[in-house]
């Protein structure tokens, strides 16, 4: 089993090295299929000794063989993870439909996760497809297992869109991102609604305590926006404050210095649950013991 579980993580390293080319394009609503991937300083187009994952990297010294300029770590980072989690999946797993559901959860939760530290969004093109597949893959489990995704992913999007309207009609204020809501119902969808509970828990305490020291250490929680991202928000706010009352007005929101996107929290909390469940229910005390536990 250990030959199978490293061709798994291998598999993951080329899944990851794909991932980067969503996480780069998506939100800019380029395609992610054509052109080929091309250095982003010059323009020019890799070839394919340039795109094997890690070693490439490694073997370039991080930089451009064309314009020397710098490569981001994060692309190397993100295969590593990707491997390593898809290895990891084939630990718990095992040949079995379970596996194939681990790495299609993880396939989706890792561009998310990026893409909400970049650009604090959790885009449609990945969360609705995202619970669709979650419902698919539960198909071969028995109709049991389609009923539990089918719940989950419907009490992750309402659980979340009251908190929203809460956040929104009683406080005057936007607690969590519109996208939070899609991506627990895709959580839900592939962990069924017996891991929500755990998942809400875990994001919470771990993105409260992170996001706190965070705030002690540097004075802001979450990544800050760009001057470019500034200054387009506040041009959104200009031409909403030119709209009349029946035009629909544009998201002109600016995170604040105790804001942080939330979307990489819940994935974290959903791997846990999805690999260490078991694990984290027998080591931590009670009561938390039993509202993990019921995720398994």
């Amino acid at each position: 089993m250990l030959l199978f579980n490293l061709w798994i993580g291998v598999v993951g390293l080329a899944i990851g090295s794909f991932l980067n080319v969503v996480i780069a394009r998506l939100p800019g609503g380029l395609s992610i299929v054509r052109p080929r991937s091309r250095c982003p300083n010059c323009g020019r187009q890799l070839t394919w000794q340039e795109n094997v994952p890690v070693l490439s990297w490694l073997a370039l010294r991080g930089r451009c063989q064309g314009c020397r300029a710098p490569i981001s770590i994060r692309y190397p980072l993100v295969e590593l993870l990707t491997g390593a989690l898809f290895y990891a999946s084939a630990a718990a797993f095992g040949l079995s439909w379970e596996l194939l559901a681990a790495i299609m959860l993880i396939g989706f939760l890792i561009p998310l996760t990026f893409i909400d530290l970049d650009h604090w969004l959790l885009p449609n093109e990945l969360t609705f497809p995202g619970v669709a597949v979650g419902l698919l893959v539960s198909l071969p489990l028995g109709w049991p297992r389609v009923r539990d995704a089918a719940i989950g992913a419907a009490a992750g999007y309402l659980a979340f869109w009251a908190l929203e309207w809460i956040g929104e009609k009683v406080f005057r204020k936007e607690a969590l991102g519109g996208g939070d809501k899609n991506l627990l119902a895709l959580i839900g969808a592939f962990l069924t609604y017996k891991s929500l509970p755990a998942v809400i828990f875990l994001s919470s305490l771990q993105g409260s305590i992170v996001g706190i020291a965070l705030l002690a250490a540097r004075g802001r929680a979450g990544p800050s926006w760009s001057e470019e991202e500034r200054a387009a928000a506040a041009e959104r706010k200009r031409r909403n404050a030119e709209k009349g009352p029946e035009e629909e007005l544009e998201d002109d929101w600016v995170p604040g210095a105790t804001n942080m996107p939330f979307g990489p929290w819940l994935a974290v909390a959903a791997v846990e649950v999805l690999l260490v469940g078991g694990l984290l229910a027998e080591r931590l005390p009670w009561p938390t013991s039993v509202l993990i536990g019921g995720a398994r």
